[in-house]
């Protein structure tokens, strides 16, 4: 018997994670030091008090229970969060947890598109942004992020040429991967652009807290009417390096919420008791340890893109995101070509571009995820290749 599988799963190749991690235990193997800065995984640990309010709820038998919705003092504790750190109030119909942001991304659209609908997503973006619409049967279109406009929609070249049925678009900043962050004018456009084009708003903020150079991570909820067309994805597993846990939350507009709320209760029985009591802790406690973090992602972001200028290869300072975005030197064509040379001569494992969009085609993305003297060592490395040099 020959099993006939979806149509869809032509367009889902194996994720590139996975290629590049058997690519790395191939070289490992072969007794090659890794410097691995390909996967965004973070390698700091999660609070102590965030870890002591898992263990003590996972110690009691009733937290094993099915949750079925999130625990009041989880909605207040975003409240709270939101309040403190964005300055925008929240009532708790706008708020509701995801099992992560890329399971929220993945699933939204299947409560706002029907089959042609129409969902923009960037180019050059991360997967997800593309792939969760086409989970719901709406056809992606592909708005272009380029270095001359810093990376940003153009919204007026858009606006003119809408195709019809846009329901939607996905918008992110900082970006991962192009490491942009966007100015407040970009918001206060987009949010009445959207309104005046009916276009739905989700906005990934998963990157707020990890931003550099003095730069202030927002919630686009800020903007004045921004709740009456757009939600957000807010995580914790960057911030407070939650991700195992699989906490996010999505908040805004309360009639897509709900909406969300009543898709999500035919697949979903609710977050597991106890990572909902670490995210209460994660989100009423200190922020001492998530500003001390971003400074050490800052000192890595400045070994990495400092220590590549400095043997000649040119790559612009990363303005957020824990990813540093870089184009492949002169006298490579393939990013995904060089990445594997790259592994293979210095032992440095990165993302090629192509992976985030055609246009991210001749670029790599490197991940500050290794101590500065680990990145001082890969520059190093790779400085010794000679991969850089032109006739290498």
């Amino acid at each position: 018997m020959s099993v006939r599988f979806a149509e869809r799963m032509r367009d889902y190749e194996a994720g590139i994670f996975q290629v590049l991690d058997e690519k790395k235990s191939e070289a490992q193997k072969r007794g090659k030091k890794i410097y691995n800065l390909s996967v965004g995984t973070p390698d700091f640990p999660p609070a102590p008090h965030i870890i002591q309010a898992v263990a003590e709820a996972a110690k009691k038998p009733e937290n094993y229970k099915y949750a079925l919705a999130d625990l009041p003092e989880l909605t207040e504790a975003v409240q709270k969060r939101y309040e403190k750190r964005y300055g925008v109030s929240l009532a708790a119909e706008e708020i509701m947890s995801v099992y992560g942001s890329q399971e929220g991304i993945a699933h939204i659209c299947m409560t706002l598109c029907d089959p042609g609908d129409v969902v923009l997503v960037p180019n050059p973006g991360y997967p997800i942004f593309g792939i969760g619409p086409s989970l719901a049967g709406a056809d992606v279109i592909t708005y272009e992020l380029t270095e001359e406009n810093h990376y940003l929609p153009d919204l007026d070249s858009l606006g003119a040429r809408l195709p019809a049925r846009v329901k939607c678009m996905i918008v992110s900043y900082p970006l991962n991967p192009v490491c942009k962050a966007a100015p407040d004018a970009f918001y206060e456009r987009l949010i009445p652009w959207a309104i005046e084009h009916d276009i739905v708003i989700i906005h990934d903020n998963a990157y707020s807290d990890i931003i550099y150079d003095g730069r202030v991570g927002k919630s686009i909820l800020r903007i004045p009417d921004a709740k009456k067309i757009a939600v957000e994805f807010y995580s914790l597993s960057k911030s407070f390096n939650y991700t195992g846990a699989r906490m996010s939350f999505l908040v805004g507009n309360r009639d897509i919420v709900a909406n969300f709320k009543r898709l999500r209760s035919q697949i979903d029985y609710g977050t597991y008791l106890p990572v909902q009591y670490g995210a209460v802790a994660a989100l009423t406690g200190p922020d001492d340890m998530v500003r001390e973090q971003c400074r050490e992602y800052e000192r890595r972001r400045d070994a990495l893109c400092g220590g590549l200028r400095g043997i000649g290869w040119p790559i612009e300072d990363s303005e957020g995101t824990m990813f540093a975005w870089a184009k492949i030197p002169d006298g490579y064509e393939d990013d995904a070509a060089f990445v594997m040379e790259l592994l293979d001569r210095t032992g440095v494992l990165c993302t090629p571009g192509s992976s985030f969009g055609s246009l991210g085609a001749g670029h790599v993305r490197f991940a500050l995820t290794m101590p500065v003297e680990s990145i001082r060592e890969a520059a190093a490395a790779i400085d010794r290749s000679g991969m850089i040099r032109p006739g290498r």
